[in-house]
């Protein structure tokens, strides 16, 4: 027994022992592998990733048990690194083999697989597995491979082996057992695809890259470039580089990350050239540029770290074709014809961006979706380029022609002298043949290129007009292209340009096109601004004239009803004895003192002040600088002052006082016309005490003892309001039967106190104050309407009206709008109207008159020249204004001498031989008549046919000679 206790303590020491060598070597490193994949002998090929443990950092020599055996024992082995500076990261998979035979197998770990790599920091691949030791036998030998580590495996009968696979990378993504035929079969028909999908990407790249160089459109280049990249990507993504170079594992790295970017950096450009992004905004330019800019950067990154690079490009594919989706819409809905046709290649790019999306997030594991997406990149490539072929040729013969034909065309225009613009759209390039930088003091050349080069020369006020009428001309594609604007030359002036020019439609409508010339307005424009300057400022010293003096006073008016701090003075200034120093010294000379007083009465001004010339001697001050009314005072005595101040002119010393009247305001209802009437007023008061003083206004002046001239002016204006002015007509005649053919409209005025003022009284007056406009504008709405009225009961009647226009009428920019306005609004036809001038109208501004008589005349109103004979300019007259009308002035007609008779049959001729119309005025006798009649004279008017008449008076008249059974 005792010997017995022994043995069993002995027994029970060595157990201790092994136990805690056990514990020990376990505290190094101990694994269990799971059940193992059993294999039959129809298993071709079986995914081993869901059944393969990971360990990582584990060290050089990894310790693990086996799967459980046939006996049902489990084994411990211990495998060591067969690599130096291993990072001890193992994997671990057992196999059984559950048939009655021997099988070969081979074990796959794919280096790359798009499944499961990751959007951010992507798993690009390299070498998985560096060796596999079984259970049982030696370590397993490899089989070469390019893109896959592959092992040889033999499993006996009813065998279970444990397999330790000493890692490469921590990660294994798949890993595979084939049937070794089964799996040369499926290398081999991917490998048939593969080479079919390359040839056709190949052939796609080198058919973009000769269409680039025939056409040479933007377009060409950036498809091809896209084509390139995809090849490339293919190129790497199938192991295709691998045959042409030799690289490493970790190179392959680098040229998968280089691939990325270089497609999603391609397809960025693609996107910006093809759509002509830059044509919309400069600013789309500037993002695609910074963003082309980053993507490049990005092959430097790659070196270092190809994960980052090929995550940012990934990114960077999907930010594109969100930015795609936005702009294809937009530009769409713009029916802008690129973005429409770009719609189906962007749908199937979506589409492939999504399946990539799942693939890459693991959603989608098939062995086929790789393959499938790289093939889905090539048909991409192949619709952007049938779409992008679609434009190069779009066309054809019809575009060579037409360049043919405006090649012709540009030899003309070169040859007189104009310039041609050629805007080629589809490149963006713009061409002036000859150079119109030349022109502009610029270099050679520096005017050409795209149309953007032109908007930092163009004046600020122009650039968006210009923007947008190249927009709307491309949108609508049509119409004609017609635009003037200032562009800025070397010196630093600027000149007016002017375009014309229209659009060449391609076979598709998109224009391609645009072409016509460019001209050099800048003298023309200088002298219509010129125009409109002296319709409203005095030729002489450039001070603002009457009409824009009230119509700034009337502005100043107005702001100060709604504000304390605006109260405004009105001065009225004339300089006395002004007409004796013309008399003495010249007309010259009286223009020069005008000049020099003009600079004096400036420098007493501030900015918000306004000084005008009102008449020839008078100038007007509106004071706004000034409130308080001593200060107001102490400012009309320093002009007083400033103007007494000699002045020296031709040896001479000529000392002038002048006559000032002010005029405050101080009622909200008062306006312009009224305030400078008071200070006229009171300036006339002040001239009336001898000159040489300054005199406020005080409501006594509008009394009884005003001078009659502005006690006419005041009458006028509140008959005006009153309407007791009215109109007669004096009938003109045919002299061949004493048909009437027309009336003259003559103002009438019957005062409430002094009756009947005939108009050679108040019309002049009118003229010198800013009533006559008013009173033309109501003779002219009295005429026509009247004969409205009288058509209306006698029915349609074969007359004319006439009636009298007056120099400030003519000289009023806005007469041509008026008179079209009033016709429109009375029904009257404008070639019953007919408006008489004198040429003393014409005398003070000729070229405003010939512009503002040509609109009239394009109207389809007649125009008469009045008086005719007694001028001094009259024949010049007839040659550079469009009358069809002339009236011979009375003393022409009643002049009975021979030298008389021989001159009127003279101008008879000369006028009817120009196709003109005569009118004899103040006819004594029938017998002049006659005469008049015999010489080819066709109408007459004077009181021998029938004096001034009021329209009731007139449409009796005309019941009578047109009753309504002649209407027909």
């Amino acid at each position: 027994m005792r010997r017995d206790r022994l043995i069993a303590a002995a027994v029970s020491r060595v157990l201790g022992l092994v136990l805690a060598i056990i514990i020990s070597l376990s505290s190094v490193t101990q694994s269990f592998a799971f059940e193992p994949v059993k294999i039959s002998r129809d298993d071709r090929a079986l995914n081993l990733t869901a059944t393969t443990d990971i360990y990582a950092n584990q060290g050089e020599a990894f310790q693990v048990s086996t799967a459980p055996g046939s006996d049902g024992i489990r084994r411990r082995i211990e495998v060591q690194a067969s690599t130096p500076n291993h990072q001890g990261d193992w994997a671990v998979f057992a196999l059984a083999n559950v048939s009655e035979e021997q099988l070969e197998r081979v074990i796959v770990a794919p280096h790359f697989r798009l499944v499961n790599s990751k959007v951010i920091w992507p798993d690009l691949g390299s070498q998985r597995i560096d060796a596999i030791t079984p259970s049982e036998g030696f370590a397993l030998d490899r089989v070469p491979s390019a893109d896959a580590d592959v092992f040889r495996i033999t499993l006996n009968p009813g065998s279970v082996v444990t397999f330790v696979a000493e890692l490469a990378t921590p990660s294994l993504p798949q890993i595979y057992l084939w049937e070794p035929d089964a799996y040369k079969d499926t290398i081999n028909s991917f490998t048939l695809y593969r080479g079919i999908v390359l040839g056709i990407a190949g052939l796609l790249a080198v058919f973009l890259t000769i269409l680039f160089v025939v056409k040479g459109t933007s377009m060409l280049p950036a498809a091809a470039a896209l084509a390139w990249a995809v090849l490339a990507y293919i190129c790497v993504d199938f192991g295709f580089l691998e045959k042409l170079i030799s690289i490493t594992s970790s190179d392959v790295r680098i040229w998968r990350a280089c691939a990325e970017v270089a497609l999603a950096s391609s397809l960025v450009i693609f996107l910006f050239t093809y759509l002509n992004l830059n044509r919309w905004h400069v600013h789309l330019g500037h993002a695609t540029f910074a963003w082309v800019i980053g993507l490049v950067l990005l092959y430097g990154v790659a070196i270092y770290d190809p994960s980052i690079a090929s995550g940012i490009a990934r990114i960077s594919l999907s930010l594109t074709a969100t930015a795609g989706i936005l702009l294809i819409v937009y530009l769409g809905l713009n029916r802008y014809d690129r973005a429409i046709l770009l719609v189906p290649t962007w749908a199937l790019f979506m589409v492939w961006l999504f399946g990539g999306w799942l693939t890459v997030s693991g959603q989608l594991d098939n062995d086929i979706i790789q393959p499938a997406l790289g093939g889905g990149l090539v048909l991409i490539v192949l619709l952007i380029g049938f779409t992008v072929m679609q434009h190069a040729f779009a066309g054809g013969a019809y575009q060579q022609g037409l360049f043919s034909d405006l090649e012709r065309q540009s030899l003309a225009l070169m040859g007189s002298g104009d310039t041609v613009w050629d805007w080629d759209v589809a490149r963006d390039r713009l061409v002036t043949t000859p150079d119109v930088a030349v022109r502009l003091g610029m270099q050679l050349g520096s005017m050409h290129g795209p149309v953007r080069n032109w908007i930092p020369r163009l004046h600020p006020d122009d650039r968006d007009r210009f923007k947008a009428t190249l927009d709307v001309l491309l949108e609508q594609r049509k119409g004609r292209l017609h635009h003037e604007f200032r562009v800025r030359a070397e010196d630093g002036h600027y000149h007016w340009l002017q375009i014309r020019a229209r659009p060449v439609l391609g076979s598709n409508g998109e224009i391609i096109r645009c072409v016509g010339t460019i001209v050099d307005v800048t003298e023309p424009k200088n002298s219509v601004e010129r125009l409109l300057s002296d319709a409203l400022h005095d030729n002489l010293t450039g001070l603002p004239n009457r009409q824009l003096f009230l119509d700034r006073l009337q502005s100043i008016l107005s702001i100060a009803a709604g504000s304390d701090n605006v109260r405004p003075t009105v001065m009225a200034i004339d300089i006395d004895r002004y007409k004796q120093v013309n008399d003495a010294l010249g007309i010259a000379a009286g223009d020069n003192i005008l000049i020099a007083l003009t600079r004096r009465l400036r420098r007493l001004l501030k900015p918000q002040d306004t000084l005008a010339r009102i008449s020839g001697d008078q100038f007007g001050i509106i004071l706004v600088s000034e409130r308080d009314p001593a200060k107001v005072a102490d400012f009309a005595d320093a002009v007083a002052q400033a103007i007494m101040v000699p002045i020296n002119f031709a040896q001479r010393e000529v000392i002038l006082t002048a006559s000032v009247g002010l005029s405050s305001w101080v009622d909200q209802q008062e306006n312009a016309v009224s305030m400078l009437g008071d200070a006229e007023l009171a300036m006339y008061r002040a001239k009336r005490g001898g000159g040489n003083k300054v005199e406020p206004f005080r409501p006594a002046f509008r009394g009884n003892d005003t001078p009659d001239r502005l006690q006419v002016e005041t009458d006028l204006r509140r008959a005006l309001e009153r309407r007791e002015l009215s109109m007669a007509y004096q009938p003109i005649i045919q002299l061949s039967d004493g048909e009437i053919v027309g009336f003259e409209a003559l103002m009438r005025w019957k005062h409430p106190k002094r009756g009947l003022i005939p108009p050679s009284e108040f019309i002049p007056i009118a003229e010198t104050c800013d009533l006559i406009e008013p009173l033309g504008i109501f003779a002219l709405e009295c005429a026509t309407s009247d004969l409205g009225t009288w058509e209306k009961v006698t029915g349609e009647l074969p007359i004319f009206m006439s009636v009298n226009l007056s120099s400030a009428q003519l000289l009023n920019a806005d007469l041509f709008n008026e008179i079209r306005a009033l016709l429109n609004r009375t029904g009257c036809d404008p070639h019953r109207l007919k408006l008489e001038l004198t040429e003393s109208m014409m005398m003070d501004n000729p070229e405003q008159a010939r512009l503002i008589l040509d609109k009239l005349k394009d109207l389809g109103v007649s125009l008469a020249l009045d008086d005719f004979g007694t001028g001094y300019s009259s024949l010049g007259y007839l040659t550079q204004f469009p009358f069809d009308t002339i009236k011979i002035d009375k003393s022409l007609v009643l002049d009975h001498s021979e030298r008389g008779e021989v001159l009127l049959r003279s101008i008879i001729n000369m006028v009817r031989s120009m196709d003109m119309t005569v009118v004899a005025e103040g006819i004594g006798t029938d017998e002049d008549a006659a005469e008049l009649a015999r010489l080819g004279c066709p109408y007459g008017q004077s009181y021998l046919f029938g004096a001034p008449m009021p329209a009731d008076a007139v449409q009796r008249l005309l019941r009578e000679r047109f009753p309504l059974t002649r209407r027909a």
